[in-house]
């Protein structure tokens, strides 16, 4: 059997729930083998009965499961086809496995197309993550990748070796090497699952491997440790138990719980359900987060991550999902938080393989893209469960690997490189604003990002409350670009500097409605302004004038292919020649403001002083009028030439 199938019958089988007794209350036998993990007989016995046409739907996908589990990617692929062409029993997970399968066989049409199929059923978190992983993978990041110096541990055995963690200069890790000889776990066909430590060398090699006695004593798995140094305690899963015997629920099965060992003190159960496996418990010192893996039924697909609020290890909330910037259709395993950033493997369809690592920036609201670490970390086969501390000048990091040319069915890796492992991102994030209305955030305005050389990184569009969020490789230079009919267009360039300080932050794209900034005036649309005057027989601008004026500039500048016509009338007192060039006068002074102001004299096609022509009451020539009537006609208007083609 492969190494990437020893897995699933080591660490899957034992790890997302184990079941036992499933035999006795099954009377197919397809059933018995497929519920202890026995998938080629499984798939054996399921064809049999196929051939006698008596398999039920649930058996049918069974079957599937089975042949996917066996890497007979071709027959699950072609079984998962027909079961979905047939009916929904089929969810998020195995559309999953689906993909997998047809990955696997290199159809790359067929995995498109089956993907459009099913894609509105995926969160768009996941879709974005995939489009950003697979132009990664694809185009490929070898200028960004890093020198890792990667070595097989000494203290691998041929049994399964995974899950190491940090114990001060020591390394704790999980191992199927056969402690109670009495006692076999037959699934893995090795022993139950115990922890060792071992001394880290100075090489980043390990000596002196023997059993973890500081933990309370039992026959069954105790795996996937993890230590606070804060709490000086060790969170580790272990197999239910009663009475020092297996503990199973109702349906037979037997799950696996958390528990936390205080070092050299006491022993306290954390999270125990007999139906659901709780696994890779990581402690956060920083805020007191429990964080772990587990198939909850609220799931996105197999097994997600998720966390609890403690009180110095106490739980104190309800587990709460990490959500679909993070969880996947697949299985996400082994949380690791280092400066601030998540490490997680993902067996997700877009990766490289089997189980692959990944890294998430951890933000204020939530998580980043997460990124695929790449080779020579990841490889086709199974890769997970990274641990990565700072060490001299560099850093000193472990993970296990069912990859060729191990010593057992899973190993322990160790690697030194120099940087943080991952490919360095920047993140868009934010609302679009209207900053010409209410201060209302606008939906379905595409925002994009943009390289000096002119090509497109990522685009967007805003959701339905007006947020964006967009996550590319870093650069030291690019220019965010905001746009949608009927509003100003936002362009602005970023430096490095300006990159650095966006991070861990929110950047609001201030945008105008047009028709905000417009009105219907005298049959002709016209830029909003207040009414204002000038002085009698002056053209001079006060300060009032300048401030309405304010808004052209900035009409301008969020609408630049206006074109502007100035028209400025008078009242019927004093002479018409005189009125004349007076309002000529004024409009001149008004447009020479407005190009001194930034506004381009290419975009002010007229400049007019129509006089008393337009009087818009009947204060004409020798009727008495109040003042308050004489004013509403002193008025300049900017009206725009170009109103009904603008957004043509």
């Amino acid at each position: 059997m492969s190494q990437v199938k020893n897995i699933q019958l080591t660490l899957w089988a034992c790890l997302l729930g184990m079941v036992f007794g499933f035999a006795q209350k099954r009377n197919s036998p397809g059933d018995v083998f497929f519920f202890q993990y026995e998938y080629q007989k499984a798939v054996d016995a399921y064809e049999k009965q196929l051939s006698k046409g008596v398999l039920t739907k649930q058996q049918f996908l069974n079957l599937a499961d089975a042949y996917f589990e066996t890497e007979n990617f071709e027959k699950a692929s072609k079984t998962y086809m027909e079961i979905f062409g047939k009916d929904s029993l089929m969810d998020a997970h195995h559309y999953n496995k689906m993909l997998r399968s047809l990955s696997q066989n290199s159809n790359t049409d067929q995995t498109n197309g089956f993907l459009s199929k099913v894609s509105s059923s995926f969160p768009k978190e996941l879709m974005e993550n995939m489009e950003f992983n697979k132009q990664l993978l694809e185009n490929g990041s070898q200028e960004n990748q890093l020198e890792y110096d990667i070595f097989n541990l000494n203290g691998n055995s041929p049994q399964t070796d995974f899950a190491p963690s940090f114990y001060d200069d020591k390394l704790l890790f999980s191992s199927g090497r056969q402690v109670n000889k009495k006692l076999r776990y037959e699934p893995g066909n090795e022993g139950y699952f115990h922890i060792y430590e071992s001394n880290i060398q100075p090489t980043g090699l390990v000596a002196s491997v023997q059993l973890f006695k500081s933990l309370k004593d039992t026959d069954y798995h105790e795996a996937t440790p993890f230590y606070s140094s804060k709490l000086n305690s060790i969170f580790y899963v272990l197999s239910n138990t009663e009475n020092g015997e297996l503990a199973f629920d109702s349906n037979g099965k037997n799950a696996l719980a958390i528990a936390k060992q205080a070092i050299g003190g006491s022993y306290q159960l954390l999270l125990k359900d007999l139906s659901t496996s709780f696994y890779y418990p990581f402690y956060d010192d920083a805020n007191g987060k429990l964080y772990f893996s587990a198939d909850f039924e609220d799931s996105y697909g197999g097994t997600d991550i998720y966390y609890v609020y403690t009180n110095n290890g106490q739980v104190m909330s309800a587990p709460i999902n990490l959500g679909p910037r993070i969880n996947s259709p697949g299985n996400e395993v082994a949380p690791y938080i280092f400066e601030n950033s998540l490490y997680f493997a993902s067996d997700v369809f877009y990766g490289l393989g089997g189980m692959d690592i990944y890294k998430s920036n951890i933000e204020d609201d939530g998580f980043g893209i997460p990124i695929n670490l790449g080779e020579p970390i990841n490889t086709e086969f199974d890769d997970f469960g990274m641990i990565i501390r700072n060490e001299g000048d560099g850093l000193l990091g472990y993970f296990a690997s069912n990859r060729k040319g191990g010593k057992g069915k899973d190993d322990i890796y160790g690697f030194k490189v120099d940087e943080k492992p991952g490919l360095k991102t920047i993140t868009f994030k934010g609302a679009v604003v209207n900053q010409s209305g209410s201060s209302q955030t606008v939906p379905n305005v595409e925002v994009s990002l943009w390289d000096m050389n002119g090509a497109m990184l990522a685009k967007t569009i805003s959701d339905e409350n007006g947020e964006y969020r967009l996550e590319i490789p870093y650069e030291s230079e690019l220019v965010l670009d905001a746009s949608k009919e009927r509003y100003s267009r936002y362009i602005k360039k970023f430096v490095q500097d300006e990159l650095d300080a966006l991070q861990n932050t929110t950047f609001d794209i201030p945008v105008s409605l047009y028709d905000d900034l417009v009105e219907e005036r005298e049959g002709q649309k016209v830029v909003k302004l207040n009414d204002f005057y000038f002085k009698t027989g002056s053209t001079q601008l006060n300060d009032d004038i300048k401030e309405e004026l304010t808004k052209v500039v900035d009409f301008v500048q969020a609408f630049p292919d206006a074109q502007l016509r100035i028209e400025t009338y008078t009242d019927s007192r004093g002479g018409s020649s005189t009125n004349f060039k007076l309002t000529q006068a004024r409009s001149d002074a008004i447009k020479k403001y407005l190009v001194e102001s930034g506004v381009p004299a290419t975009s002010i096609l007229y400049s007019i002083g129509y006089g008393e022509d337009k009087i818009l009451n009947n204060c004409t020539n020798g009727v008495f009028c109040l003042e308050t009537l004489h004013r509403k006609n002193q008025r300049s208007l900017v009206v725009i030439l170009n109103d009904n083609v603008l957004f043509d």
